[in-house]
């Protein structure tokens, strides 16, 4: 991979993983974003071994690298110790990525950014341990609530959306049992119990949005449960407000509640954070580019 003239100090490098079965096709999940990179003809685009990497540690590219250059990741999560390794590894291969491991860490791993969100998002309580669960103080704090684990839930599986006070220790153990067995080797860190929000709907969808934060630019605004364009948008001011949290790619997820107010749902890694279903990705990638350009 060879840097164009003038190409000094810009970001024009984009890395996805490759197909587990061959390095020199990108993963088939992520086709659609990387065919939507390549139509913008803005970015070199480098490719690694899935395979290699997720299975074996060992980080293989399909192309040498000529030339240092800056990048940005676009693939599937990591816990944070490997996502370190990952980013020291590509250094030295020569490719430095925008987002450190402490960048990383600081927004993949939940209970890191709710501090600087607290003021806009559900209460929660943290056991790092993951154990020493008391139901019964569970629910003198909350009234309904939700369990997770500090990256991410169980949503779409038969484990509940939420518990409230009908819940007994027996019970809420048993389910617990079954939520670190759907999380198995993806379980991460400690486990988040958070306040349970009763959302709007319109018609059958919850009125949701994926910010995309680039270099300290409000990127993309995408609507992110299927909700049809006449739902309203998060307002402008709670958006502005989370503009310049610690890290140059992040997502912030806002959700309208029952009573017209907006909440945090979410926030993660932006490298992580897949794309909006009704988004643009042609456009997402220019957008990209000019961000950090």
């Amino acid at each position: 991979m060879r840097k164009k003239p003038g190409s000094d100090n810009m970001l024009k490098t984009i890395l996805f993983p490759s197909s587990y079965f061959s390095i020199r096709n990108v993963d088939e999940d992520l086709k659609a974003e990387y065919d939507a990179v390549v139509e913008t003809g803005l970015f070199d685009i480098v490719l690694f071994s899935y395979d290699k990497w997720f299975n074996e540690g060992e980080l293989v590219l399909n192309q040498p690298i000529d030339e240092p250059c800056e990048a940005i990741y676009r693939g599937w999560m990591m816990k944070p110790e490997k996502y370190s390794a990952f980013y020291n590894q590509l250094n030295d291969k020569g490719i430095k990525l925008i987002t450190s491991p402490n960048e990383y860490e600081h927004f993949h791993i939940f209970p890191n950014v709710y501090p600087e969100i607290i003021a806009d998002t559900a209460r929660m309580t943290v056991f790092p341990d993951g154990k020493n669960r008391n139901v019964d103080e569970l629910k003198k704090t909350f009234q309904r609530f939700m369990v997770k684990d500090y990256v991410k839930s169980v949503k779409g599986t038969s484990f509940p959306k939420y518990f409230d006070e009908s819940i007994t220790q027996h019970e809420f153990d048993e389910q617990m049992e079954k939520f670190y067995n759907y999380r198995g080797d993806l379980y991460t860190g400690g486990i988040c119990v958070k306040e349970y929000l009763s959302l709007r709907r319109y018609g059958e969808r919850t009125n949701e949005y994926r910010v995309f934060y680039m270099n300290g630019e409000i990127a993309t605004v995408s609507r992110n449960s299927g909700q049809g364009d006449y739902a309203p948008l998060p307002p402008q001011y709670l958006i502005e407000k989370y503009r310049k949290l610690g890290s140059p790619y992040y997502t912030i997820d806002y959700a309208e509640l029952d009573d017209g107010s907006w909440k945090i749902l979410e926030a993660g890694d932006g490298q992580v954070s897949g794309l909006s279903d009704d988004q643009n990705y042609y456009s997402y990638f220019r957008t990209l580019y000019h961000c950090f350009n």
